[in-house]
């Protein structure tokens, strides 16, 4: 076993630098967000799609787009509407008069990275195209099944202020999402060299690109031999079941706030987005610290507080807290 960690850790140093290298490139233009950033990363590496929320203006298209750029992938933004349809999405088919035959046009999913911005504006027929792309992976028009492009990643961010003409998305749905960040405004030094890089009339800065696609998906058969051990799969299952059940773990105080706890997404998604996490961090092996750096990122929209959650203040997030606190770490 240790020479395989041994193995594996000389792959990760492999692509360490690379992936350093490509964050450093994207603080070229995005200021602060290193929490965002980070967390893009490990879902472009865990093969998980991420859900941004937060007030506009905090960068997140910017950093998507960046990152796309950085990668040199393809990178298609669709601002979800109340109008848009399906088609709009994923294409449709149109009849060729001439021919007499019905023609493919595929639509703007079919990229490597993809920012649905505002995803909650569009009713559930369009965010429904959209989730089930992302989790087959493909498209069907017609009578052919088209593949989307590798890798795919889809980054959907969500507006928490505005109520007016949106269509919040199922919890079902939201479960699709590997990682739900929550971004916040920057500090003060932050904004003030975002105003010294970004606050010029003319061509915004930009990126050269690091790596190629081809790269991540070599990173993504790494992250997948990455160690973990049963102590850390114990302690993932732990966490998940202490979301169902918390007076098991002693966290009787719970169990009226929580009304839905993790589905089994979370015990894969954490363990997974946990790996990319260790390989971020020049390691073969998952420890626990890797599971609480990514764990309020992979449960907060997966525990769905009560009522009287509500009427506490409580949040998921305090939940989430509580959990981490009270589970016995191995």
């Amino acid at each position: 076993m240790n020479q395989d960690i041994q193995a594996v850790t000389e792959q990760v140093q492999s692509v360490s630098q690379p992936l350093r290298q490509l964050t450093d490139e994207v603080a070229k233009v995005l200021v602060g967000q290193e929490y965002m950033v980070e967390r893009l990363l490990v879902g472009l590496l865990a093969d998980g799609h991420v859900l941004l929320e937060g007030v506009p203006g905090l960068a997140k298209t910017l950093a998507v787009k960046t990152l796309a750029s950085a990668v040199d992938g393809s990178f298609h933004r669709i601002q979800f509407t109340p109008d848009l349809l399906p088609a709009d999405l994923v294409g449709t088919l149109i009849y060729n008069p001439r021919e007499g035959t019905f023609e493919t046009k595929t639509g703007p999913i079919f990229a490597q990275f993809i920012l649905a911005d505002e995803i909650n504006r569009a009713p559930a027929k369009v965010q429904s195209a959209l989730l089930e792309a992302m989790q087959e992976k493909q498209v069907t028009l017609g009578e052919e099944t088209h593949k989307l492009p590798s890798p795919f990643l889809v980054l959907a961010t969500q507006n928490p202020i505005e109520q007016q003409g949106t269509y919040p998305l199922p919890e079902a749905q939201v479960d699709r999402f590997m990682l739900k960040l929550q971004v916040g405004y920057p500090n003060r030094e932050e904004e003030r060299q975002i105003l010294r890089l970004h606050g010029h009339i003319g061509a915004p800065p930009t990126v050269t690109p690091i790596i190629k696609p081809e790269t991540i998906l070599a990173a993504r058969d790494i992250v997948d031999r990455v160690y973990v051990d049963e102590k850390i799969e114990n302690y993932v299952l732990d966490l998940v079941f202490a979301t169902r059940d918390p007076e098991k773990f002693g966290l009787d105080n719970l169990k009226e706030l929580i009304n839905f706890g993790a589905s089994p997404r979370a015990t894969l998604f954490l363990v997974k987005a946990a790996k990319a996490w260790a390989v971020l961090q020049g390691r073969a092996f998952v420890i626990p610290e890797d599971i609480r750096a990514i764990g309020h990122d992979v449960m907060r929209h997966r525990i769905l507080p009560s009522f009287e959650a509500e009427a506490e203040g409580r949040t998921s997030d305090s939940i989430v807290d509580d959990i981490l606190m009270g589970v016995e770490v191995p």
